[in-house]
């Protein structure tokens, strides 16, 4: 049984990560992973597990959640009609295809190079929060054929590596092919479950060793985050729904896309320089 003076302040670091992840998923529109990621990273890292593991079981957390809030997340927005089936059936087997294989390469790094790529992909997801612009588009509709081909794994990739489920990068790639954005959210939440099924079922056969690991985990998934941060976004989120519709959160998502900007180039601080 792990001690109350690990478990407790654990147990409070994650109730506060779980609300905080809420509320800027429901008010900014961005996935939970996002957030989660850095933050299981610190709290973690900052309990005394910084092995070459803590990645691993920060993106395996996050995903085991996104698990959860896509499912329920992709039913409400289909009982709206708002989920486009016939991208999410023609898209499905890549994303999948991405994901397995983004487990296969996450499971064989190490800490370090999984912060890299983290802090890699967050800036171009900050770049695209801070700057994108509604009228940017590639095309008026979603590519077929070879396009489709090498994207759609590509997507199901880097999420995984990012821990992340199918908004970040998901939202984007349909906006810029004439999706509405509306239409382009409720899709990408089924992206998610596509993302984080397969890669968690990866995730729970890696082998941690105990004294690396926090109380609780199975495989690379610690379970006490998983339940508590479920536990938390489902009270939070309509709150950061509500305020969303009470105010313009246009200006907010430059502040958090500097924040998040912030945060990664903090992690490749970490990596390089140390």
């Amino acid at each position: 049984m792990p001690e109350l003076s690990l478990l407790l302040p654990m147990l409070g670091l994650l109730l506060v990560i779980g609300a905080v992840a809420g509320v800027l998923a429901g008010l900014l529109g961005v996935g939970g992973g996002i957030v989660l990621v850095p933050a299981f990273f610190y709290a973690f890292s900052g309990l005394g597990y910084g092995g070459p593991w803590l990645m691993q079981m920060c993106l395996a957390t996050s995903l085991a959640t996104i698990v959860v809030t896509s499912l329920r997340s992709v039913l409400s927005h289909n009982k709206k009609g708002a989920v486009d089936w016939s991208i999410l059936r023609t898209w499905a087997p890549g994303i999948a295809v991405g994901a397995v294989v983004g487990v296969l390469v996450a499971t064989s790094l190490r800490t370090a190079a999984l912060q890299a790529i983290f802090g890699g992909l967050a800036l171009v997801v900050a770049f695209y929060l801070g700057f994108g612009k509604a009228h940017w588009r590639l095309a008026p509709q979603m590519p077929g054929g070879i396009t489709r081909a090498l994207l759609s794994p590509v997507l199901g990739f880097l999420s995984v590596l990012m821990g992340i489920g199918g908004g970040s990068f998901g939202v984007p790639v349909m906006t810029l092919y004439g999706v509405p954005i509306h239409r382009a959210v409720a899709t990408a939440a089924g992206f998610g479950m596509l993302i984080a099924v397969p890669s968690v079922l990866g995730f729970l056969l890696v082998e941690i060793p105990a004294a690396e690991r926090p109380p609780y985990t199975v495989g690379a998934v610690n379970l006490v985050a998983f339940g508590l941060v479920i536990a938390m976004t489902l009270i939070t989120t309509p709150w950061g729904v509500r305020l969303a519709h009470a105010m313009d959160p246009g200006p907010l998502k430059r502040v958090f896309a500097v924040f998040l900007a912030l945060v990664a180039l903090n992690m490749l601080r970490k990596v390089f320089i140390g």
